[in-house]
């Protein structure tokens, strides 16, 4: 966070995908992080079932020395968060008990203003195209009536992005990431080790490119790759055969997605 400079005190949520230590015990050390950077804003952490239990039984020394209040909410499939344009919904996952993927679903976005008609039928820049962006008809000082759809082009889709959390291929997961923008999903190993992805409950990169095309996704980033591939080129060939917008995510990548 510190080199992705997201910074410590903002308006700040937690999602955690399942309770197993390599996904939860690392919190108390960023919430002892947020304090001593004297953080004041409430932060809000929603988890699987086990997730209260986690936070009551952090050490008294961290709870005791927070600067800020601390609010969870145990989630399972569904809607698990709604901002003022988004919402953040929860499928599970096929890795143990009670794992989650997380979605985060930008709200449709209004449709585009074409400044090059509203000139053509006169209607002048400030309130009266404000009004029509905003979806109401509008009357001109000729006494003629302007509808929306005239000049404001049809609603568009916002933003889709998926993350599948730990998972091994999932139907469910399939239709939870429909149409996405932008698909992160588990490719821990090769396909020439399905036995081991099988046994770890973890997915190979052809079963996360299954996901991506079953599901029609526009690109696919595989994470949570094995340590033991020092080049990860095998892994975006593999997956590119079934998916072929696939890429291998890396720490600190910024993706502009438009």
């Amino acid at each position: 966070m510190m080199a992705a400079g997201t910074g410590f005190g903002r308006e700040t949520r937690i999602f955690i995908t399942h309770m197993h230590g390599d996904h939860i015990l690392g919190i108390p050390g960023l919430l002892m992080t947020m304090s001593l950077l004297g953080r004041e804003r409430r932060l809000e952490i929603y988890g699987p079932g086990g997730v209260g239990e986690y936070l009551a039984t952090m050490p008294v020394s961290v709870r005791r020395g927070l600067t800020f209040p601390i609010g969870y909410a145990e989630a399972g499939p569904g809607r698990v968060y709604r901002g003022k344009d988004y919402t953040v919904l929860a499928e599970r996952a096929k890795h143990g008990e009670d794992a989650l993927a997380y979605a985060f679903v930008e709200d449709a976005r209004r449709g585009r203003f074409d400044a090059h008609r509203a000139e053509e039928l006169g209607i002048p820049e400030g309130p009266l195209r404000s009004a029509l962006v905003r979806g109401e008809t509008v009357t001109l000082s000729s006494g003629r009536a302007v509808h929306p759809g005239e000049v404001v082009g049809p609603e568009r889709p916002g933003v889709k992005i998926v993350y599948s959390g730990d998972t091994q291929y999932s139907k469910s997961l399939v239709e939870f990431s429909r149409g996405a923008d932008i698909l992160v999903h588990d490719g821990t190993f090769d396909e020439s080790l399905v036995k081991d992805a099988e046994a770890a409950m973890h997915s190979t990169c052809v079963d996360a490119a299954r996901v991506a095309s079953e599901a029609g996704v526009k690109k696919l980033y595989l994470f949570h790759v094995s340590a033991r591939y020092r080049d990860t080129s095998i892994l975006k060939a593999q997956a590119s055969k079934v998916f072929q917008n696939t890429e291998v995510a890396e720490d600190l990548q910024a993706i502009d997605i438009t």
